[in-house]
């Protein structure tokens, strides 16, 4: 009897590409965990963002089953990518099997994490310090990557963080040199939103790091990823210059 013929394609750098996109562009996920009275998968929806270094965030409340379950028991699987027109199984998802690491209050980290998380969910201010909401960064293990019919990868937990000298550095002046850049080149947001752009007039920087900036305009999230990985924030500054070259005016 023939052994089957594998639907798995070999990874390569687009699928890592597009796997990264798919989880950086996104604004929500939908979050499974293991709910640990009944020990039956618990899904839910939570708002999403990413840390310096690519790994996703959350802010939950500790009311929520979803959190009780991750203090349990660290895994979660996130679901990310949208649905467009006709059926929509014909559209690229991506699927992150994480391990959730709680966020400490009072720390830099927390800091960092909480300014990169409101400048994407700005409503979240009303309750991002409430006493029982508390981020978790969810640092992938493993990821399985559908980009359509007959598109099936799977890729390490390390294809989809952003491994580079220059991510702390970075962090530390992301604030002053998203303000240089709206100074410098007022329109930059909106061309590095690309095709979205004509959907909306008024989008902003939301987010930036060695490996793309992510940019905003209402419920439109874009990431425009960076074709390497900037080593520190010269590198990085050198990229984003380049996006007048690499994205046709629309």
């Amino acid at each position: 009897m023939k052994d089957q013929a594998s639907v798995l394609r070999e990874t390569d750098g687009e699928a890592r590409k597009l796997a990264r996109t798919l989880l950086r562009s996104a604004r929500y996920a939908a979050i499974a965990v293991l709910d640990p009275e009944s020990g039956f998968p618990f899904s839910s929806r939570v708002l999403l963002g990413t840390d310096i270094d690519g790994v996703p965030v959350i802010l939950v409340s500790g009311l929520s089953t979803h959190t009780r379950a991750l203090d349990a028991d660290r895994r979660a699987s996130l679901l990310t990518g949208e649905p467009g027109k006709g059926d929509p199984l014909a559209h690229a998802r991506l699927t992150t099997q994480c391990l959730a690491e709680p966020v400490e209050r009072d720390t830099d980290v927390h800091a960092r994490i909480r300014g990169r998380f409101l400048s994407r969910h700005s409503k979240a201010k009303l309750y991002v310090d409430f006493p029982d909401f508390r981020f978790f960064r969810l640092v992938p293990q493993s990821a399985s990557l559908n980009g359509g019919f007959g598109r099936a990868y799977v890729l390490d937990g390390e294809d989809l963080m952003i491994r580079s000298s220059g991510n702390e550095a970075l962090a530390a002046r992301a604030d002053a040199i998203v303000l240089n850049l709206i100074e410098t080149d007022s329109d930059l947001a909106r061309r590095a939103a690309g095709a979205k752009a004509e959907k909306r007039i008024d989008w902003r920087i939301c987010g930036l790091d060695c490996a793309g900036i992510d940019v905003i305009s209402g419920d439109f999230l874009v990431r425009y990823e960076f074709d390497e990985v900037a080593e520190g924030v010269e590198g990085a500054c050198s990229h984003i210059s380049n996006i007048k070259y690499a994205i046709p005016e629309i």
